[in-house]
């Protein structure tokens, strides 16, 4: 027998053509393309899940601080009208610390002719009624409170000659 045996080729051309390749290779990245789309659906999928019950916790968390500072609501204002009101009370204090002071000094600045009759305080006037025995006591008198650090102005509102008692004098004065 002989060792060449004729064959039989069919296939005109063993190479594939081109345009065979081409679609081949298109559709082979289509499938990949669409599979990878469809593995990042399903993820989202099931990503939007846990989203949901992020959101769900995060609203039940929400009201249970909203039922929470409802109920603190009326402790809170307790604790904010006692705050204010130890506010005005500090502020009242320093005030009132203040115009002590300043009352204390206009008192020191008083001569021994000069006797007081009213002495009345107005938030930031004082108006004082005062009896004087002459006219240079009242210079001084005025000149003293003019200088006062503590005294804005200073007015002579009414002078009045009375036999009894001298000079009735009211100042007003204004205070810082």
């Amino acid at each position: 027998m002989p060792n060449n045996l004729p064959s039989i080729n069919l296939v005109v051309n063993k190479q594939i053509p081109f345009f065979d390749k081409f679609m081949d290779w298109i559709l082979t990245i289509g499938r990949l393309i669409v599979i990878l789309t469809e593995v990042v659906a399903i993820i989202a999928f099931v990503y939007r899940f846990s989203l949901d019950d992020q959101i769900v916790r995060l609203h039940d968390a929400i009201k249970q601080k909203q039922i929470m500072i409802s109920v603190l609501r009326n402790d809170e204002n307790k604790y904010r009208n006692l705050q204010d009101r130890l506010a005005l009370a500090s502020d009242f204090s320093t005030k009132g610390s203040k115009v002590k002071q300043t009352i204390t000094d206009i008192v020191k600045l008083i001569p021994s002719e000069v006797k007081i009759s009213n002495l009345i305080l107005n938030k930031d006037r004082l108006t004082m009624g005062v009896d004087i025995v002459s006219v240079s006591s009242l210079a001084n008198f005025t000149n003293s409170l003019n200088s006062y650090p503590g005294i804005k102005t200073l007015s002579i509102d009414n002078i009045e000659n009375k036999p009894s008692v001298g000079l009735s004098v009211n100042i007003a004065a204004t205070i810082k």
